[in-house]
């Protein structure tokens, strides 16, 4: 399970923030061709972030690339990037299983002999995207994650993008749902205001309820506000040792039914408190976890 709280978005075109894009801290860092490049800086950025992934060390972050649509840079892009061994590419405006298949047909062809395979991550910003989700998360063994972008998706809609989120709660929903059908990660839309601390709490602890595994973000302050949501509380922790003890005691004693506080566990409540110790011994949250 590869850990992805937090996706922070680099501009291409900034050799500064490329430079130190792994003192961050982020899961993840984005390192965006799309976006934030204006059309004309598009070869330039496409060069320096090539020559950042073969030279940057960025630590434990994972390194992703955005790429551009389909209809206009993304075969130059994939073309120059996937040589480069970026971990994954986020490929943005998806609409259909067949947009991730040709991304996947055209990063098998760049890859050199021996090279890991790159991850894909589809980025949903459309209606056709949203209402494609499921068979996109399962268009190709290469997709990892679906991510969703809130803001292109409402201005298709005409709609008013607002902080409390009304106006995207299916879409979020819709996501969330087909990532897990799929057995792939949900990766939430970026909170856009980065003076609104108590603003990207409530959204990111939405978030999370909804079922989102992390959250994209814009400024390296969202960082740790996003970490400190998706993070396991002492209490979830707690929680989870007691089911895990709960469901092998059952298992010691020749019986397939275990409760705790008075409802049966089952397994999706068994597979949620496994996560939870996974991440907590991953994040070095509890010194001795029990799996």
């Amino acid at each position: 399970m590869d850990l992805r709280r937090t996706m922070l978005f680099m501009p291409g075109n900034n050799p500064g923030m490329l430079q130190n894009g792994g003192v961050f801290g982020a899961d993840a860092i984005i390192l965006d061709l799309e976006d934030a490049v204006a059309p004309k800086e598009k070869d330039a950025a496409r060069l320096l972030v090539a020559q950042s992934l073969k030279t940057v060390d960025y630590g434990t972050s994972e390194k992703i690339v955005r790429i551009n649509p389909l209809d206009t840079f993304a075969r130059k892009d994939i073309e120059d990037i996937v040589p480069c061994k970026p971990d994954a590419l986020l490929v943005p405006k998806v609409e259909s299983p067949e947009d991730i298949q040709e991304v996947a047909r055209l990063v098998a062809a760049a890859e050199k002999s021996g090279q890991a395979p790159v991850k894909l991550i589809a980025l949903l910003e459309t209606p056709c995207g949203i209402a494609e989700a499921y068979r996109i998360a399962k268009a190709d063994k290469r997709v990892v994650a679906l991510a969703f972008g809130a803001e292109d998706y409402t201005a298709s809609l005409g709609a008013k993008r607002t902080k409390e989120g009304t106006e995207i709660f299916s879409a979020r929903t819709i996501v969330v749902n087909s990532a897990a059908a799929a057995g792939i990660q949900s990766i939430d839309t970026p909170f856009t205001d980065v003076n609104d601390r108590e603003g990207l709490i409530a959204d990111t602890q939405l978030a999370k309820q909804l079922g989102f595994k992390g959250k994209l973000s814009i400024n390296p302050r969202q960082i740790d506000e996003i970490h400190n949501v998706f993070n396991p509380t002492e209490q979830d922790i707690n929680w989870a040792g007691r089911v895990i003890k709960a469901i092998r005691k059952a298992e010691a004693e020749g019986s397939g039914v275990a409760s705790l506080d008075g409802k049966m566990v089952d397994a999706p409540i068994v597979a949620r408190a496994e996560r939870i110790l996974f991440l907590a011994r991953l994040l070095g949250l509890a010194e001795e976890v029990v799996l």
